[in-house]
């Protein structure tokens, strides 16, 4: 018999094909496109339902995505021997190179692409101009 844990080797695996491929396992894939006046940031979640997907903004520059899923199957008056579930969880974090309008921020999934629009900050965003009397 072997010492050779076939999982860890198929582990092992991905993680060198992550390597090649500049994904690391767990990562969401991204583009980022400057289209002027705004970001566009496309991830691929395949497998996923919208409400798997979570799209936080910190800082004003500062995008993480993340996504969960746990997948189970219902059987009843079943004795079961082995019962294996799929779970799920994958992250990313992009800086953007500049700030971005929170307020005015988008994400739309479809076809398992999420698509975040992030307007660009504007000189008028810079704070709020205060009147002195």
């Amino acid at each position: 018999m072997s010492d050779r844990d076939p999982l860890s080797e198929i582990e092992r695996a991905v993680d060198v094909l992550g390597d090649q491929f500049g994904v690391a396992a767990g990562t969401v894939p991204t583009d980022v496109v400057d289209q002027g006046d705004s970001f566009v940031v496309r991830a691929d979640l395949p497998g996923y339902d919208s409400d798997d997907i979570d799209v936080q903004l910190a800082e004003g520059h500062t995008l993480t995505i993340s996504a969960e899923h746990t997948e189970e199957s219902e059987l009843t008056d079943v004795e079961f021997v082995q019962r294996e579930r799929r779970q799920q969880s994958l992250s990313r974090t992009v800086s953007l190179p500049e700030p971005v309008t929170e307020s005015e921020t988008s994400a739309a999934y479809d076809d398992g692409v999420l698509t975040v629009t992030l307007p660009k900050a504007t000189a008028d965003d810079d704070g709020t101009s205060i009147p002195v009397n």
